[in-house]
């Protein structure tokens, strides 16, 4: 899925996936770096995001693939 990542003073890193309108907090990362790891967003989606240069400019729209859920 497509998503944009940005960051804002106020929140931080956030995520906002256009398909669903949906706009959440990133609250854990797997990598300081971001990049070609997982991260965690509010809602308790995981997303894997691709791998990047670590100094790739934010905002960025990027495609992720969700983790599916467990119980």
């Amino acid at each position: 899925m497509k998503i944009m990542i940005r960051r804002s003073p106020e929140v931080g890193l956030s995520v906002y996936v256009p398909k669903k309108d949906l706009e959440e907090p990133v609250v854990e990362m797997e990598r300081e770096t971001l990049w070609g790891g997982w991260i965690r967003i509010a809602n308790g989606w995981v997303l894997e995001l691709p791998e990047m240069a670590e100094d790739t400019r934010l905002p960025i729209t990027v495609e992720a693939r969700k983790r599916p859920e467990t119980v």
